[in-house]
């Protein structure tokens, strides 16, 4: 197996991410009166094919969102843990830089990057609330064809 490329933000693009995220964050605070986000939610999606992590407020309204095409994984590495991980250090880090205190993680989909991406988030220090799944799950499916009769 060939070396895994991950591609790596400039500073400006990572300071423009910021500004435009906490433009988001001080809209909400104006509306709200409070000061800063305290509770955040995290959507972990896992498919076979990719992951993707979507942080919100207690509105819903996203703040900051990455999958693991967005940082350089091409192909089926898209789908593997390590990227799972890797996308969850940039959430974990735009939630530091944002100084959200809590967090609640709902996760959806049945791919392999949907434990070890929670737990990543727990292990760069964000404080857990609840874990959720909320992967639908099917109920008898469609109607079946009516016979022939010959």
């Amino acid at each position: 197996m060939g070396k895994k490329k991950v591609i790596k933000q400039t500073q400006e693009e990572i300071l423009k991410e910021g500004e435009a995220v906490k433009e988001k964050i001080q809209k909400t605070v104006v509306a709200k009166g409070k000061r800063g986000a305290r509770i955040g939610y995290v959507y972990i999606s896992s498919t076979y094919n990719n992951t993707i992590i979507t942080l919100t407020d207690e509105n819903g309204k996203t703040l900051s969102w990455s999958s693991a095409g967005r940082i350089g994984f091409k192909g089926t590495k898209k789908g593997t843990p390590y990227a799972a991980n890797k996308v969850a250090e940039v959430i974990a880090q735009t939630i530091q830089n944002l100084k959200i205190n809590e967090v609640k993680i709902k996760v959806k989909g049945i791919g392999g990057g949907r434990e070890s991406a929670a737990r990543t988030l727990a292990a760069h220090g964000i404080d857990i609330i609840s874990m959720e799944d909320i992967t639908s799950v099917p109920h008898n499916g469609c109607r079946k064809p009516k016979l022939r009769h010959p």
